[in-house]
């Protein structure tokens, strides 16, 4: 069979099966952009290619992928950060007007442009280690012109760099000032005109909420996702962040792909999500960076058997991280995950929550052939170490970007 490229003597960990589907002699085989091969060398069908890569023992796992992000925006939150560090809370910031809303006055005031120069340095950083497949929120516009031109901007990244993007709207986010009071105005916005609009332009692949004290009831949530569900948009939601507002049972619900966060969330919540077969997406950069005490359910998770997927949460206020390899070393120490959990997490479950898993996020044939390739001797290297990029090469589609 003729291909378009081979990677031989190489490691796999192919990320399907028990553990990290660890193959030591193998090699993986593409044409036009998918997987043709990927397994034992000895076992290989005779496939030609006009090229060869000798990976020289190196790992191959897929390429990485980042499920939760809030990549594009303008401005920063340093002060925060201060008055944080000064004993303010996060809730207690949000309410006297900082916060979503600090970060929404500077995304609007920019233009489409401004905000995929300042969003380019973050996506690219996520690249440079392994990173495929990118989510990115809207949430900071809050309003239909300014959540448009956010799905718009992170629209134009796939353009700009060799990335799968999926998008996602995050109108039900914050209550955006002018509708201070009232909540309720807004959220007849977002499901009459921002999801309709978002829907008929292509803009958004999915819809997100945050369903919090600070943010929206789950009465006001279950308006986004029936508006949401009218528009053949598939649902994700922030959920137990900072209390258990139940959240995840009424993500669960109505079949969401992930409930993101769930620091707080109980049995009960968890019962709901295995039921649903939604995907959990922890994000061990907020909890570190607010100072969280309460980790995720971990244990009970996995009792139930809930996919755990890992993600940066990148963005200006409570995790503007774009690391998806430090999140792993977090994800270790932090909520003690196993290391088949850690790149589980950012590879095969990460697709499940994005529902892009018959696409991307093992190796196997047909799937886009993305894929990360590694200088070390063992795949926990990529959890253990801290501050180390051992990249070696970057596949999108088949094709060497990095």
């Amino acid at each position: 069979m003729l291909c378009d490229r081979i990677w031989r003597n190489a490691r796999l960990a192919t990320l399907c099966g028990p553990g990290l589907g660890e193959i030591q002699d193998g090699l993986v085989a593409c044409a036009d952009g998918r997987i043709v091969y990927a397994g034992a060398a000895g076992e290989a069908p005779d496939h030609d290619a006009p090229e060869i890569v000798d990976c020289q023992g190196r790992w191959i796992t897929p390429g990485l992928i980042d499920p939760h992000t809030h990549l594009v925006y303008a401005g920063d939150r340093a002060g925060e950060f201060e008055q944080r560090l000064a004993g303010a809370s996060y809730e207690e910031i949000a309410r006297a007007g900082g916060g979503i809303v600090s970060t929404m006055r500077a995304t609007r005031t920019a233009d489409e442009k401004a905000l995929v120069a300042a969003a380019l340095p973050r996506l690219d950083a996520l690249l440079a280690e392994g990173v495929t497949t990118v989510e990115i929120k809207s949430g900071y516009g809050l309003s239909l012109e300014h959540e448009l031109k956010q799905l718009q901007a992170a629209r134009a990244l796939e353009r700009l760099r060799s990335v799968r993007i999926v998008t996602t709207l995050l109108a039900a986010h914050a209550v955006p000032p002018e509708h201070r009071g009232a909540p309720d105005v807004y959220v007849d916005e977002i499901c009459e005109r921002i999801i309709p609009q978002a829907a008929a332009e292509g803009l958004a692949d999915q819809v997100d909420a945050f369903c919090e004290t600070i943010g929206y009831t789950p009465a006001q949530v279950r308006r986004v996702f029936e508006a949401a569900r009218n528009h053949g948009l598939p649902i994700k939601l922030h959920a137990e962040q900072l209390s258990n507002s139940h959240g995840a049972a009424l993500a669960a619900e109505f079949g969401a792909l992930s409930a993101d966060h769930l620091e707080h969330l109980d049995e009960d919540g968890v019962a709901a999500m295995a039921r649903a077969g939604t995907t959990a997406v922890l994000l061990p950069g907020a909890y570190y960076f607010t100072r969280e005490r309460q980790p995720p359910p971990i244990d009970e998770l996995r009792r139930r058997g809930v996919p755990m997927a890992l993600a940066t949460d990148c963005n200006p206020g409570t995790s503007p991280l774009t690391s998806l390899l430090l999140v792993l070393n977090m994800a270790a120490t932090l909520f003690r995950l196993t290391v088949p959990e850690c790149l589980a997490g950012v590879t095969r479950e990460a697709a499940r929550a994005l529902g892009r898993l018959s696409e991307v996020g093992t190796l196997e044939p047909g799937k886009s052939c993305d894929l990360a390739i590694w200088d070390i001797e063992q795949p926990a290297e990529l959890v253990y170490r801290i501050g180390f990029n051992p990249l070696h090469a970057r596949v999108w589609r088949g094709e060497c970007t990095w």
